[in-house]
Order: structure tokens, then sequence, then C-alpha cells
């Protein structure tokens, strides 16, 4: 039996109630919007699937069930959109890239073979610190995500889906200064967008989750995450190359970020 989490239960009556109250006597329109403008505080709260005591079979139904909700609401979406938008910048049809925090690299390996129908193809290496993460077959290393085992420029793109809301702004920042050391071209970062209505939407999502770590993660996931204006102020105090960082909304609270590298690797291609 999974654990039970009675302050979960009160929030989900909490916030069923508080819905509810905003929503009567007045239009969806107006409900929508009075929800839009609403704003939660950060709460940085430790994932389950992050500890050392995770029970394997948990470990990988959840990875699964990551793998389902990157397919169905926006994160293979949001690193296509990402990758297309640095070829169509740089004049590229070929990248490496890095998966950092990778898990079972589904991610970059759809939205690879999707990338493949317009001409652009990716040679991509999965990195997770846990070994057992990582998915049999793929091309994949086993290392920490803030010393990246690799030489400066060793890959054209450095990026990861749902990884930088575990780190706190001065991991993050450290994150960023690695990846970009390793990259060529640019740092891309696919992740969760903090709000009220979204940690609705993970409520209103568990019946599509088959591990309890998955939803208890993922309502941690959504209170940790960063919003936009943050996430560019970590970024901008990232130090070594020149960088210029640009954010995009994607769908269903999904940002995405590209921290372009300006500064020239010895064998970066023609821009």
């Amino acid at each position: 039996m999974p654990p039970q989490f009675p302050g979960e239960f009160a929030r989900v009556q909490a916030l069923d109630s508080f819905l509810t109250r905003l929503g009567a006597g007045t239009s969806t329109l107006a409900m929508t919007g009075a929800i839009t403008h609403l704003t939660m505080q950060r709460v940085n709260t430790q994932e389950i699937l992050d500890s050392d005591t995770c029970p394997p079979v948990e470990v990988e139904t959840s990875l699964r069930d990551l793998c389902r909700i990157n397919r169905w609401f926006g994160g293979v979406a949001t690193t296509r959109w990402l990758i297309e938008r640095v070829a169509s910048a740089r004049g590229n049809k070929s990248f490496s890239v890095l998966e950092v925090a990778a898990g079972f690299g589904e991610v970059p390996k759809i939205a690879g073979r999707q990338l493949a129908r317009k001409g652009i193809t990716l040679n991509v290496t999965d990195l997770d610190r846990v070994p057992t993460h990582l998915l049999r077959g793929n091309r994949a290393v086993v290392a920490d995500a803030l010393a990246l085992p690799f030489q400066d420029c060793s890959f054209d793109l450095v990026s990861c889906s749902l990884f930088a809301h575990h780190l706190e702004p001065a991991d993050l920042v450290q994150f960023a200064a690695e990846a970009l050391r390793v990259s060529r071209c640019a740092v891309l970062i696919n992740d969760l967008v903090r709000h009220p209505l979204h940690l609705a939407l993970v409520y209103a999502g568990f019946p599509l989750m088959r591990s309890y770590v998955s939803r208890v993660d993922g309502l941690a996931s959504v209170r940790r995450a960063y919003i936009p204006h943050e996430m560019q102020q970590i970024l901008s105090s990232v130090a070594g190359p020149a960088i210029r960082v640009e954010i995009s909304r994607h769908f269903l609270f999904r940002m995405g970020v590209i921290v372009w590298k300006t500064a020239e690797c010895p064998d970066l291609r023609a821009e």
C-alpha cells in the first residue's frame, strides 16, 4: 500500500472549495481570468523520485508516467519547438545533444523522430545521476549535472526537461554555467511554470498517474517550479561566456528557455 499523505487531501479540499467559491455566479471566462492573475509562492519540497529510498518498481512506474505526461501535455512539443528555434537561428540541420537528468530519455527521442520529418537530425546522449533511471539501449552516461564530465564545447546543445525546478537558484546558476561550458550553441531548458491553476490540473490528472510517487511528486514539482521572470533573473547572473536568455511560454504551463552562447567555440559551426 502506498503511504498516506493527509496534508495533500486537505489541500485538495481547500482548493476545491476555493475554486467553487471563485466560480460561483461568474461566467467561465471571468473565472478563468481571475485564476490567471493568481500567484503562489515557491516552496522547495523534496521529491520522492530524487531520494535513494524510492522502491525500484515505483521508480520505473513513475518514470513511465512522466513519459506519458511529456507526450500528452506539452513536454515533447516544447523541446521540439526549442530545437527548431535554434535550427532556424543557426542555420543548422544536425545537432549533437546532451540530455541532462534524462531518465528514460523519451523527450529528445520522440522530438528527434518528429524533427527528422523536417530534415533536422539529433544525436542524443542521455545523462542521469541515478543508473537505474536510464533506459537500457540508449547511449548514456551516469554523472552529476553540476559537474559534467565533458570537455568544453563537446555538444551542440545541452538540454533538460523537468529538471530545473529541482535546483535551488545557486545550483541552477551552476548547472547553467556547466551546460554552457559543454555546449557549442545553446542550453535548452524545458520546465514547468508555477501557478495555482497548474496545481489544480495536477490534482485533476491523478487518475492518469499509475504511481503514487507521480502524484506526490507532481504536486511538489509545481510548487517548486519557477515563473519566467524568476528564471530570467537567475540565469542573468550566470558567469562565463557572453550569453543571451530567451524565454517562451508553451502549452499547459510549460516554459521553454534558450540560453544562447554568443562566445564562439573553436569548432563552432557557421551561424
